[in-house]
């Protein structure tokens, strides 16, 4: 008798109401209230991303400096890690190919670490022949095929091959803010996607609050029961 009883008995996991099989109204409002911390967390990284975005903007130089020897060290690291990974797989295909592709990350990063100036300048013409090849391919592309978004994508590549002339003929002069101007463009609006990210998730966790409190309230009002009491004559 006893062993069929405790062969009966189920698991309740914690946090839910034995009778209903249910997670509780508190346990619900906890998980909610987490879940509205953790987007308030969001929100606040996106306003420090919109401030360097901003502070970088108002000093490109810096910005550009700035950017280059992280992208060195970036590099370097990269590399690093490639030649680790190269060494684990020795004895395969690819063992000197790894070698070779992290050799030349570590040398990279070496070469844009002393003179991130140079690196700069090589990477503002790498980015001005991108926008020149993208915006030609664009226009003749966009003439050739003539499809729906026929309109958006020669007003793209236009802009494009603008940009790119006018990187390549400020060049070497350019380099100085072009990277810097770029890299705060993209920290400032990826800020402002994570705070409406954060916010819109805060709002909806809200809701989604409110709407658990609506529906865990007894019915009949404050008063918690399902008829109003009766007035003595």
């Amino acid at each position: 008798m006893l062993g069929s009883r405790h062969t009966k008995d189920t698991h309740v996991p914690r946090g839910t109401n034995p009778a209903t099989g249910r997670r509780t109204t508190g346990d619900a409002k906890a998980d909610t209230a987490k879940l509205g911390r953790d987007f308030g967390w969001i929100a606040a990284l996106g306003v420090v991303l919109v401030i360097a975005g901003v502070v970088g903007l108002c000093y490109v130089g810096l910005a550009t400096l700035t950017t280059m020897i992280l992208f060195g060290w970036l590099l370097l690291i990269g590399g690093v890690i490639g030649l680790l990974h190269a060494v684990q797989a020795r004895g395969t295909h690819f063992f000197w190919l790894g070698v070779v592709v992290a050799a030349l990350n570590i040398a990279a990063g070496v070469v844009v670490l002393k003179t991130p100036e140079a690196g700069a300048e090589a990477l503002t013409m790498f980015a001005a022949l991108l926008f020149l090849t993208g915006g030609l391919f664009r226009l003749v592309g966009s003439l050739v095929v003539r499809g729906p978004q026929f309109g958006w994508t020669l007003l793209q590549g236009a802009f494009d091959l603008l940009l790119g002339i006018l990187v390549l003929a400020t060049w070497p002069s350019s380099s100085k803010y072009v990277i810097g101007t770029f890299f705060s463009l993209a920290l400032l609006f990826d800020g402002l996607g994570l705070i409406a990210t954060g916010f819109g998730g805060r709002r909806i966790v809200g809701l989604v609050s409110e709407k658990l409190t609506e529906s865990h309230r007894p019915p009949g009002g404050k008063s918690g029961h399902g008829t109003e009491p009766v007035q003595p004559e």
